[in-house]
């Protein structure tokens, strides 16, 4: 009944617009002067006379020319209407026209009755702003258990204790123990920060609140500050509920020191979101989550004690992490026996849970796309390749066999260094086919898991990216090298910039980083950096003049083939 009410109620408000714009008549109104009103008047020009005796002005319709209104001062004498009608014409007192006007105001009275009901049994989210999170803040009842999360060894053993403390708060209490009010979960992005406080909520056997920090920050100075507000409120109503707070450095960054850079809304949000946190003594079983990927940006009020006090760092999965992971994903998925999910854990460093999970979903969506039943080593291959590197480009009738060369010795050069400068790495795979991102052809080395980079591997890093560069001018001149390194150039500076600056490897720049000057990096810096950074290329150049015929050999391969695999470059460098 109410839909059909509302239809009704839409369907009216539209044929009353639509009446009053094109079928009420809208006169065109224009000034004239009294004596040449009194001329029109001893003419007979006049027809009609709207008058209002408070007006300083009244309107008048002339005979000849029916939808233009004049607007005439109004002399206010005592026999002005006498001297009207003795000439024909017809006064009428009010507006020029009394129907228009009342249709105005029904049109007005009914757009706003049809406001204040979208409001009441509508949609919320458009009309009022204060409720606008009324849906989302809801209890999410969809929960989950710590085994249902894959990995994160280390934070799930460090939550323990406060699924605990929601379960039995007087346990705690009783040796004089306060556990923390807040948890905050840093790390990259996807890497399960939000399914780890789902968990925690479901272990406990608690309520869930979820809301992300962007659903508090509006253009309206107090909106955030009422919704954090009405998000404690109805947590509270529960003795024993878990807040989760997603993205919380949208209304946690550190608060501005001046009154002209402050932001008034986001200032008023943080600030009710620490008397909330505050208050929670009066309310054990509680505990409030936030997630952020910029820990660094958070402000200082949000760490202290009482608040935010235990920071859990989520990083990306490991190699057993990942290898778990896969295999939780793969049992609900038709997964051919050819699968090697160990191998593809050793691939995939540097992949977060999130990642992992769209690998195999890709993977799947390319085994319905060839109208398989199960994944096949390929389907996971191709998704793999495609996620890092984008899909290749089905049309090659552009590529000339010029360019072909080319991106050949340049991906070669890439090739030949990793196998001898990181002898480590494993060459996943090189290829001269193009893809859809732009990239002419890729070269894929896995890194081994490791913690830290020494400052040989950083060098190595940097040569291996100048690789590519040194190759074209080795085979083709230093007057045709191309534009194809851009990217490599880029990377390599980064590098080398970090290597000296942030890492304090460089003996002449010694251990001092300008970076705490917060000023532009100065003159001797970047000397440094160029000069370091044509050494090394001259250094790769070497490497690859010296090895110039195993360069030859995995171009020749690159070009017969068009992609190569680890076996493949291990069989021509041996």
């Amino acid at each position: 009944m109410k839909k059909y009410f509302f239809i009704f109620s839409s369907f009216i408000v539209i044929i009353s617009i639509l009446t009053y714009i094109f079928l009420i008549p809208h006169p065109t109104k224009l000034d004239m002067t009294y004596p040449s009103f009194m001329t029109a008047v001893t003419n007979n020009q006049v027809k009609n006379a709207y008058l209002s005796p408070n007006d300083n002005f009244f309107q008048v319709e002339l005979v000849n020319k029916p939808n233009i209104l004049y607007r005439i001062p109004n002399p206010k004498t005592d026999n002005f209407t006498e001297y009207l009608l003795l000439h024909n014409i017809t006064v009428q007192y009010g507006n020029e026209n009394a129907l228009l006007n009342a249709f105005r105001i029904f049109v007005i009275v009914l757009i706003i009755g049809a406001m204040i009901y979208l409001s009441k049994k509508g949609n919320p989210k458009n009309f009022n702003i204060f409720d606008s999170n009324k849906n989302k803040n809801k209890e999410n009842k969809e929960l989950i258990t710590l085994d249902q999360v894959a990995g994160n060894v280390e934070a799930k053993s460090m939550v323990q204790d406060i699924i605990d403390f929601i379960k039995d708060p007087e346990k705690y209490s009783d040796v004089g123990a306060r556990m923390p009010r807040g948890l905050l979960f840093y790390g990259p992005p996807g890497t399960g920060k939000t399914l780890l406080a789902k968990a925690i909520a479901g272990e406990a056997n608690v309520p869930f609140y979820a809301m992300s920090g962007s659903d508090f920050v509006q253009m309206y100075v107090g909106v955030g500050a009422s919704r954090i507000r009405n998000l404690f409120q109805k947590a509270k109503k529960n003795e024993k509920a878990v807040i989760f707070i997603d993205e919380i450095d949208a209304i946690g960054k550190h608060r501005a020191r001046s009154a002209s850079a402050s932001n008034d809304e986001r200032d008023q949000t943080l600030n009710a979101l620490l008397t909330e946190m505050s208050g929670f003594h009066e309310n054990k079983g509680i505990i409030v989550i936030g997630a952020t990927n910029r820990l660094d940006t958070l402000d200082e009020a949000l760490l202290r004690p009482g608040r935010f006090d235990r920071q859990i760092e989520i990083n990306l999965p490991d190699f057993n992490s990942r290898q778990t992971i896969l295999t939780h994903y793969a049992k609900q998925k038709p997964i051919s026996d050819d699968v090697n999910l160990e191998a593809l854990s050793k691939s995939t460093v540097y992949f977060s849970g999130a990642m992992l999970e769209n690998l195999l979903n890709e993977a799947a969506i390319n085994a319905a796309n060839d109208s398989n039943t199960v994944i096949t080593q390929e389907h996971i291959d191709r998704a793999f390749y495609t996620i890092l590197a984008g899909s290749p480009k089905m049309d090659l009738s552009f590529l000339t066999d010029k360019d072909k060369k080319i991106t050949a010795y340049h991906e070669a050069g890439h090739a030949l260094a990793t196998k001898i400068l990181q002898p480590e790495h494993f060459i996943s795979k090189v290829t001269i086919i193009p893809s859809v991102r732009g990239t002419g052809g890729f070269n894929l080395s896995i890194p081994s898991d490791t913690q830290y980079q020494t400052k040989e591997q950083i060098i190595a890093s940097i040569q291996v990216l100048l690789a590519g560069r040194a190759a074209e001018e080795l085979i083709f001149g230093s007057s045709n090298i191309t534009t194809g390194a851009s990217n490599d150039i880029q990377k390599a500076s980064s590098l080398i910039l970090n290597y000296i600056n942030k890492f304090g490897m460089d003996q002449d720049m010694g251990l001092f980083s300008m970076d705490v000057l917060e000023k532009n990096y100065d003159n001797q810096l970047v000397n440094r950096c160029r000069e370091h950074i044509n050494d090394l290329y001259d250094k790769t150049l070497s490497l690859l003049t010296n090895n110039q015929e195993l360069l030859e050999q995995i171009t020749a391969e690159l070009i017969e083939k068009e992609s190569l695999n680890h076996d493949d470059i291990k069989r021509i460098c041996a």
